[in-house]
């Protein structure tokens, strides 16, 4: 995996993330597909709108449908038929999400699964086993998310075992040629602990480093200082992805401080509730001021959502709970965020990005 700086605008770049299934522009936005499907999105509409990375859940894909199917079909791409990349979250977090039920020590994790009540047990080495056995273009580490609010200590404490679990993590991995494994950076909402975690991961051969542990509830002005303070410390020449992240202001605020790569269940999580993102603000359509609107979602986007029917008919499917009216916002949502993306791009690359408005 290579990646290249094309562009910058101060701290923003725009770039090309090189990996086994072509080229990436970045910054790029990842829809998540947890269970190896963008929720209500057909694969054919993810390459109609250019999305060449798209993100899935070491955690999930364990329990179901399990590594016997996929070593069956020999990866997450041919078993989702997607000949695209795919980057996979190595768990920590769903894991972490679970609160009570999950027992941590410094090896590992033992947990319920949500699924059958089963025990399960989940380390570095087996989070990067089975990735290995979803073919995961990009693998992140294992590592521990800490809750919003933490206290310094007990941050630390978490901060020296997700070094020691990355470590691991590196070290069974076996790297090859258009792949790529990134390390996470944690620390909570403490510099002094992230300076700590890029100190210790900038030594090691990482192709990439995420920011984990934020978009936790703790604002955008202290996420936004973290992110600041994080990317002006990593090494220049290494992709930047901050996890769970988020709506278009947030996205564009993090460019600015100089992140490539974001995810977020936004566009697709809010399709299925109802909820379109437009150049106007967000519209709830189930409101009753439009079921008589004749007007598409947005008068500024060219997607066949908006191209070919009226809010009145997307608030009718929505009102009566059809299953398409989700299909139809989401795909809208996604097609939004593809736009926005090329929008940033393109700013960075023409010096104007300061005027750019979303």
């Amino acid at each position: 995996m290579k990646f290249k700086i094309n562009s910058t605008f101060r701290k923003a770049r725009a770039g090309i993330l090189y990996t086994k299934y072509g080229k990436i522009e970045t910054p790029v936005f990842m829809p998540v597909g947890t269970l190896g499907t963008v929720k209500g999105i057909s694969k054919e509409i993810l390459k109609k709108y250019n999305f060449e990375l798209i993100l899935a859940n070491t955690y999930h894909l364990m329990l179901r449908p399990g590594m016997e199917v996929i070593n069956k079909f020999g990866s997450l791409n041919k078993f989702m038929s997607w000949n695209k990349s795919i980057l996979t979250d190595s768990g920590g977090f769903q894991i972490m999400s679970l609160g009570k039920n999950v027992k941590v020590d410094d090896e590992g994790v033992t947990f319920r699964s949500h699924l059958d009540g089963s025990l399960v047990r989940l380390n570095a080495e087996k989070s990067i086993e089975v990735q290995k056995c979803l073919d995961s273009t990009i693998t992140m580490t294992f590592d521990e998310c800490v809750p919003y609010p933490f206290s310094y200590s007990d941050t630390e404490i978490s901060l020296k075992r997700s070094s020691k679990w990355t470590k691991r993590s590196l070290n069974a991995y076996k790297k090859k040629s258009g792949y790529g494994i990134f390390s996470i950076v944690q620390g909570g909402m403490y510099k002094e602990l992230r300076k700590k975690s890029i100190e210790d991961l900038s030594s090691l051969d990482f192709d990439g480093y995420a920011i984990g542990g934020l978009a936790v509830g703790e604002g955008l002005k202290l996420m936004s200082s973290i992110t600041d303070y994080c990317t002006s410390n990593l090494p220049t020449e290494k992709p930047r992805y901050l996890m769970g992240v988020g709506y278009p202001s947030d996205i564009l605020e993090a460019v600015k401080n100089g992140v490539d790569m974001f995810d977020c269940v936004l566009p697709t999580r809010s399709g299925r509730t109802g909820l379109a993102f437009t150049t106007d603000g967000m519209i709830k359509i189930k409101n009753a001021k439009y079921s008589k609107d004749n007007s598409p979602l947005d008068n500024n986007c060219s997607c066949e959502i908006c191209l070919n029917y009226s809010r009145a008919y997307l608030h009718h499917l929505v009102k009566s709970s059809e299953i398409l009216g989700s299909v139809f916002l989401t795909q809208h949502n996604l097609f939004y965020y593809k736009k926005i993306m090329k929008s940033i791009r393109e700013a960075i690359i023409n010096g104007n990005l300061d005027n750019l408005k979303l």
